[in-house]
């Protein structure tokens, strides 16, 4: 069965790759049966060149397309569909991004449950604050009915004052009193 893949070529670090034709059980980089283009992700805008009646007339012979070249392909517009997934995890990474997956659900679920938390003690300091308000509104007003007896003794004080004067008067008349006496001597 023949395959239309990628065999990489360049240098270390700066990969490019060509388009080729081979058959599906020999290691890439052995002899191909024709190379169809050729591939540069690293050159900025990235360099595809592909001979389109080439592709197709492989493809219309039977050749499959590896993940990798079914997507640059669709990208290209030579051919029509969705991409396909071009990597594989392994069961060992795979188990590995479960884990980190269930902890990130287990660390948002605690999250969730403190905000929960803290918006219960809001609501409860809330409900607190407006109880205490209440008290502290029905203390005031059973306050001026007690109060009220208070202000009576101002009155009283008025009529102390009132009777202070007079005693003011007795020290007063004190000196007023030796004119008194001189009245009476007189």
């Amino acid at each position: 069965m023949l395959t239309i893949r990628l065999q990489r070529i360049g240098k270390t670090k700066k990969p490019t790759y060509r388009f080729v034709v081979s058959e599906k059980t020999r290691d890439p980089q052995a002899k191909s049966v024709e190379i169809l283009g050729h591939y540069d992700p690293i050159r900025n805008p990235k360099v595809l060149e592909i001979k389109k009646d080439r592709v197709l007339y492989w493809i219309g012979n039977g050749a499959q397309l590896s993940n990798t070249v079914h997507n640059l392909l669709v990208k290209e517009g030579v051919i029509e569909g969705k991409k396909q997934k071009a990597i594989r995890i392994s069961d060992k990474r795979r188990a590995k991004l479960d884990t980190k997956k269930s902890e990130a659900e287990a660390a948002q679920k605690a999250a969730k449950e403190a905000a929960e938390a803290k918006k219960a003690e809001e609501a409860a300091a809330k409900v607190a604050a407006a109880e205490a308000e209440k008290k502290a509104a029905e203390e005031a007003a059973a306050a001026p009915q007690e109060e009220a007896p208070a202000e009576v003794p101002v009155e009283e004080v008025k009529e102390e004052t009132s009777e202070s004067a007079p005693e003011a008067k007795d020290d007063a008349p004190a000196e007023s009193a030796s004119e008194e006496e001189k009245k009476e001597t007189a």
